[in-house]
């Protein structure tokens, strides 16, 4: 059941109030309608606990769903825009753009067709993507070297560079500086979030700046308290206006309001590598690192659910030989169709979930 109900234990059959007598015609009907109730919860099947995901749910897979006209290289970023069209910020055929000249912004139709592609010669580890709802892009770049990384860039929807946060090719903790920025969203209002950090020995912090570029505040240090962060990894905002952070060092999501005040922590969504909230508050995350070492008691997948009630629904499990080897997408989007979209670290490409 999708509200996680559970049933309860079996015991004797008691209307409120107490004993009544067995001639009484109400207590009667209470015990028939009773009885009729558990005999179609039994007919039904059994109930899953509460939280635990419906793994019934069919979706097919269509991988390779992206044509690119070169080999793809692996990709943790991926966004769908208002027009229903797919974007990924793509490695330039390896791991790394580092010494490319190849173009890793990508958009693709809803068909799959390359439609455009921009920012060569810019990046060093393209790690996240996020469309704003004008349709300008947003990336971060989450490594350093030859003057170039440690970034976040805003584009135009045609490619044209329109703004540069952090200082290119420069780790730091300063105001106008990143260590391994690893994810971005926009509000409403236009204001910038920033996940910067990505384990290690970078940063652990959220830092937030006005629509035209101008640093407000940060958030956040090193550690496993609320407001702490292990490992940065995703950024979204819910219609409300919270911030909904992927904590995946810790094995959480961290919610938080608009300035950083600690509202919730959640772990039944896995160990959280990708965050995408819908319009509707469609809540999905992409768990590709869940193992009984790193995540015992989670099995690796798309966890889709509710971002208001934090409610899993639904798990579109990995593929693989076994739950701790299993391939999953460390990025995921999701259009207005429902389509859900994947992107390939390993498999280096662009999957397709459409549901059955």
């Amino acid at each position: 059941m999708r509200n996680g109900s559970v049933a309860e234990k079996p015991g004797m059959l008691q209307a409120p109030g107490g004993p009544q007598s067995l001639n009484d015609p109400t207590r009667m009907l209470a015990i028939a309608c009773a009885t009729l109730a558990l005999l179609v919860s039994a007919c039904a099947g059994p109930m899953r606990p509460a939280g635990a995901p419906d793994e019934r749910t069919s979706y097919s897979a269509e991988h390779g769903w992206a044509k690119l006209n070169r080999p793809w290289g692996s990709t943790s970023a991926i966004d769908a825009d208002r027009d229903g069209n797919v974007w990924v910020f793509e490695r330039c055929g390896a791991n790394t753009c580092a010494g490319s000249s190849l173009a890793p912004v990508l958009e693709f139709d809803a068909s799959g067709r390359l439609v455009q592609s921009f920012g060569a010669g810019l990046f060093v580890f393209p790690h996240a993507i996020h469309v704003d709802r004008e349709g300008k892009v947003f990336v971060a770049d989450a490594d350093g070297k030859s003057g170039k990384g440690h970034t976040v860039v805003k584009f135009s929807p045609d490619g044209k560079v329109l703004m540069t946060l952090g200082r290119p090719g420069v780790a730091g903790e300063t105001n106008d500086t990143f260590n391994r920025p690893s994810a971005v969203v926009t509000a409403a209002n236009g204001d910038i979030y920033v996940a910067d950090g990505h384990g290690g020995g970078s940063n652990a912090r959220i830092v937030k700046f006005s629509k035209d570029g101008k640093f407000i505040k940060t958030w956040g240090r090193k550690g496993t308290g609320p407001g702490e962060f292990g490992e940065l990894h995703a950024i979204a905002i819910d219609s409300g206006g919270r911030v909904f952070v992927g904590d995946r060092g810790n094995n959480r999501i961290q919610i938080f309001d608009r300035d950083g005040g600690f509202l919730a922590e959640w772990r039944q969504f896995g160990r959280p590598s990708a965050i995408y909230i819908d319009a509707n508050d469609m809540l999905y995350v992409a768990d590709h690192q869940s193992s009984a070492k790193l995540n015992p008691g989670f099995r690796r997948g798309i966890r889709i659910g509710s971002a208001k009630a934090g409610v899993v629904w639904t798990l579109i499990p990995g593929s693989g030989p076994e739950p701790d080897k299993e391939t999953v997408p460390e990025g995921v989007a999701a259009d207005a169709r429902g389509n859900i979209y994947g992107a390939e670290v390993a498999l280096k490409n662009v999957t397709r979930y459409v549901r059955q």
